[in-house]
C-alpha cells in the first residue's frame, strides 16, 4: 500500500479501533491461476501485544476455503471526499479535491480449521459477539444436533498477520488551518461518515506534529 510518512499510523491502538468499528474486512488470496479471489466476511479479532489473531469461517462451496497459506486482510475505515473550499489557502496554494480515509492491510498466513469443535467455537462467538449489537438472544447451542450439523457446511480458519500496514489520510500533510476548516466543512454534512472522518482529523489534530 502506498503511505506517505505523512500518513502512516504505527500504533496498534489505531488497528484495535478499526476493527472494534467495522469487523466486516475483506480477506485476499492468490487462485491457482494467479488471480486474486475475494471475500468479504466478519472477523473475530485478538491482539495480545504485538500478536494478533483474527478468525472467522467461510461457506464450504467458497473456492477461497481451499486456501492454505499467504493471504491479506483489509479492514476499512470511515471515509468521505474533501472539497478544497474548506482550505484556508486553497486560492493561494491552488488547492485541489481529495479522498481522506483510514484503512488498514494485514499480511500473513491463513490457515483453514475443520474441526467441529473449532468451527463450532468460531460460530459460537461470532455470536456473541454481534447478537447483543442487535438486541438479539440467539446463541449457539451444540447440544442441538440440527445447529451442530449445519457446521459441515462451512470451514474456518486462523489468520495470524506478520506485517501491519495502517494509513490514516487526514490533511496531516496540510496546514492546520486546513486541517481545522475541513473539520468544519465535515461537521456540516450528514451522516457517520463525514462526522467519523472529522473526529479522526480532530484526534490527529490534537496530537503532537512531528
Amino acid at each position: 500500500m502506498y503511505t506517505p510518512h505523512a500518513f502512516a499510523e504505527h500504533d496498534l491502538a489505531g488497528l484495535d479501533w478499526l476493527v472494534a468499528r467495522d469487523p466486516f474486512a475483506t480477506l485476499v488470496t492468490c487462485g491457482a491461476d494467479g488471480l486474486p479471489v475475494v471475500s468479504h466476511l466478519p472477523v473475530l479479532y485478538a491482539r495480545d501485544g504485538g500478536r494478533i489473531l483474527i478468525e472467522g469461517h467461510w461457506a464450504r462451496p467458497n473456492p477461497q476455503a481451499a486456501h492454505a497459506g499467504p493471504a491479506l486482510l483489509l479492514v476499512h475505515g470511515p471515509h468521505h471526499y474533501i472539497s478544497p473550499g474548506w482550505y484556508a489557502d486553497k486560492e493561494d496554494a491552488a488547492r485541489v479535491p481529495t479522498w481522506n480515509y483510514a484503512v488498514a492491510h494485514l499480511a500473513g498466513m491463513l490457515q483453514p480449521l475443520h474441526e467441529e469443535a473449532a468451527l463450532a467455537s468460531i460460530v459460537a462467538r461470532l455470536g456473541e459477539r454481534f447478537e447483543a449489537q442487535v438486541g438479539g438472544q440467539w446463541r449457539y447451542d451444540h447440544d442441538n444436533p440440527r445447529e451442530r450439523s449445519q457446521l459441515r457446511g462451512i470451514v474456518g480458519f486462523r489468520f495470524e498477520p506478520d506485517r501491519v500496514e495502517l494509513k490514516f489520510k487526514l490533511n496531516q500533510n496540510h496546514p492546520v488551518a486546513n486541517v481545522e476548516g475541513a473539520i468544519a466543512g465535515l461537521g456540516q454534512l450528514p451522516g457517520e461518515a463525514a462526522a467519523g472522518v472529522a473526529a479522526l482529523m480532530a484526534d490527529r489534530l490534537a496530537r503532537p506534529r512531528d
